[in-house]
């Protein structure tokens, strides 16, 4: 069980320190809203709870695809469709942001900002 409470407190503090970049912010956001617009679609047309078009929101969009539940109207296929297309590349660029902000280690106390800049740039550049 701790390893379960280790990774969601790095996952968490990821986004912490993710909140800080604008473009972080704004890709969490982006995230935010193509999971809650599939959310409220799917419990229009589908005539769904709100968890579950979230869970297939969810699941759907990180390519899980469990398969238990599927959209049976023209409006929900299509949607779908195109709702894959638009939103597998923004939640894995998200998944991608919280990975780095992941790894990226923040300045100690005292510690020149500009200095811990420069080293995250430094490993970037190391990565490629």
């Amino acid at each position: 069980m701790t390893p379960l409470f280790l990774t969601l407190y790095r996952f968490l503090r990821a986004i912490f320190r993710g909140l800080k970049d604008p473009e972080f912010k704004a890709l969490l956001f982006l995230t935010a809203f193509i999971l809650i617009s599939g959310m409220l679609f799917y419990h229009e047309v589908e005539h769904w709870s709100m968890l579950d078009g979230l869970y297939f929101s969810v699941t759907t969009l990180t390519t899980v695809g469990f398969g238990d539940l599927t959209p049976h109207t023209a409006g929900g296929k299509i949607f779908t469709i195109i709702y894959i297309f638009i939103g597998i590349g923004v939640i894995l660029g998200f998944i991608n942001a919280v990975a780095h902000h992941a790894q990226t280690k923040s300045p100690k106390k005292g510690e020149n900002k500009k200095a811990a800049d420069l080293s995250a740039d430094e490993t970037e550049k190391q990565g490629m």
